[in-house]
């Protein structure tokens, strides 16, 4: 069998391929060189990316916050008016409540003391004796030192006996008359009794129920802006105070169940009474047709 033996020359291939060799390292440089560029620029986006959105959570939030600090000092605002407002009317009603009181006990203080200054005359007059007696006979008591002094005697016996002799005819006299007074007191006293006896009914005999029909007079009016309210009047005769005010406490406890219903016309007494106050008013004529006027159209309702 032939043989046949071949030289191949390998030094261009090796050169070529150390030339491959070293493009491959520098393409393997480059390439590390563009991770290590890539990892930096993702680095660089997700930063970007990671403050942009911390910075528009944040900037969300405090937009959300300022907008219900805005709604809720808008409320507050809203409440502190309305408390402002209910401040000036209860100064308001406070205000009137005190003028009211001022002159309601300065009128009270006026009848009283009219009052106390006519039942000290009538008293006085009903136990005149006894005034007389505790004001004048009193004192003429409590001074029998100053009128019962006994002079100093500077004489001789006989004188000196005449003189206690005169003094106790004076005491004397004095106990007379305080007796007469005391007789006299407790005389009227019992014959006042008597006379009371007579007068006033101490059982229950003529005591008996019944039912008694009071007008009222229901005011709505409306003072100022912030005041509106009822006023209840009753008549001043034939009723005390006590049922005055139970009258009044029942009447304002059933306001909320009336109910007002639209009258067409008003009742020929009022407008009868209500002609006659504008015919004997001062006012001017202008006045007094305005008046007519305004009560002529005006809408009337009744319970």
């Amino acid at each position: 069998m032939a043989t046949f033996n071949y030289t191949v020359d390998t030094k261009p291939m090796a050169e070529e391929i150390s030339s491959v060799s070293r493009h491959v390292n520098v393409t393997t440089g480059a390439v590390v060189a563009m991770q290590a560029a890539v990892i930096i620029a993702e680095e660089k986006a997700a930063n970007h990316v990671c403050n942009n959105v911390n910075k528009g959570f944040y900037s969300l939030i405090r937009s959300q916050i300022s907008q219900k600090m805005a709604k809720l000092q808008s409320e507050v605002d809203a409440h502190l008016m309305q408390l402002v407002q209910q401040k000036n009317a209860l100064m308001s009603i406070k205000g009137r409540m005190q003028k009211d009181y001022n002159m309601i006990s300065g009128r009270y203080i006026k009848l009283f003391n009219g009052l106390n200054s006519n039942l000290k005359q009538r008293v006085f007059e009903l136990d005149k004796p006894t005034i007389d007696f505790a004001i004048k006979e009193v004192d003429k008591v409590s001074n029998r030192t100053k009128y019962l002094t006994a002079t100093i005697p500077i004489g001789q016996l006989e004188s000196l006996a005449a003189s206690q002799r005169i003094i106790a005819s004076n005491v004397k006299f004095r106990g007379l008359n305080v007796i007469k007074s005391m007789r006299s007191f407790l005389f009227e006293m019992q014959a006042q009794k008597k006379l009371t006896d007579q007068i006033l009914i101490n059982d229950g005999r003529y005591a008996e129920t019944a039912t008694v029909y009071i007008p009222i007079v229901l005011c709505e009016c409306n003072r100022d802006k912030t005041d509106a309210g009822f006023e209840i009047s009753v008549p001043e005769l034939e009723l005390d105070n006590i049922s005055k005010s139970a009258i009044k406490n029942t009447a304002f406890a059933e306001l909320n169940q009336i109910e007002w219903q639209p009258k067409s016309n008003a009742n020929a007494d009022v407008k009868s009474e209500f002609s006659k106050l504008i015919s004997s008013s001062v006012k001017s004529q202008r006045v007094k047709d305005m008046s007519m006027k305004l009560f002529q159209s005006n809408i009337y309702q009744s319970i």
